[in-house]
C-alpha cells in the first residue's frame, strides 16, 4: 500500500496550475457562448477565469491563492459563496454549467482515469448544487465555512496496475 505521502493530489494528478487555467479559459469560452448559462455570465470581468482556476487549484489541494487574496481561509469559501447570492440560477442552468466543464476537461486533455474523474465529477456536482441553493432569495449562507479540500474520496487515490 503506498504511503500517504506518495499519493498526488487532485491538483497535482490534474497537472498543476497550466492545466487548471487551460480547462477555465476554453470553459468560459464555451460558457459564454451558450445560450443556457452564458447570460449568467455576459459580465464577468476578464480575470474570471484565472480566479476560478485559483479557486479549484485550492480545493483539489494545490496553492491557497485564492484565498490568501482574499484574507486567508474561509474568507476564500465566503468570497466564492457571495458571488452566487441572488443569482437565481435555475437547476438546467447547474446542469449546463457542469456539462460544458466536462467537455472542456476532455477538450484541454485533463487525466480521464476512472478515479480521478469520479473525485472531480463529485466536487462539480457538490459544488455547483451549493451554488444553486446559495442563489435563491432569502439565503443567508455561512460565511465561516472552512475552504472545501477534496480528494481520492474512499479509494485512496489513482489506480496503479500492479508492477511485475
Amino acid at each position: 500500500m503506498a504511503d500517504d505521502k506518495d499519493i498526488p493530489t487532485l491538483y497535482e494528478w490534474a497537472g498543476g496550475q497550466p492545466t487548471l487555467e487551460r480547462l477555465t479559459a476554453v470553459f468560459y469560452g464555451h460558457v459564454l457562448a451558450d445560450p443556457i448559462v452564458g447570460p449568467v455570465f455576459m459580465h464577468m470581468p476578464p480575470d474570471h477565469p484565472h480566479h476560478v482556476a485559483q479557486f479549484l487549484a485550492e480545493v483539489f489541494g494545490g496553492p491557497t491563492a485564492y484565498s490568501d487574496a482574499r484574507g486567508g481561509s474561509p474568507s476564500g469559501h465566503a468570497t466564492m459563496l457571495r458571488h452566487h447570492l441572488g443569482r437565481h440560477l435555475t437547476p438546467a442552468q447547474r446542469t449546463r454549467w457542469v456539462q460544458l466543464l466536462l467537455e472542456s476537461a476532455d477538450e484541454v486533455g485533463l487525466p480521464d482515469d476512472p478515479e480521478f474523474r469520479s473525485a472531480f465529477v463529485a466536487y462539480l456536482e457538490w459544488g455547483s448544487r451549493l451554488a444553486l441553493l446559495n442563489s435563491q432569495d432569502g439565503v443567508a449562507p455561512s460565511v465561516d465555512q472552512s475552504m472545501p479540500r477534496w480528494g481520492w474520496g474512499e479509494v485512496g487515490g489513482p489506480y496503479r496496475p500492479p508492477t511485475t
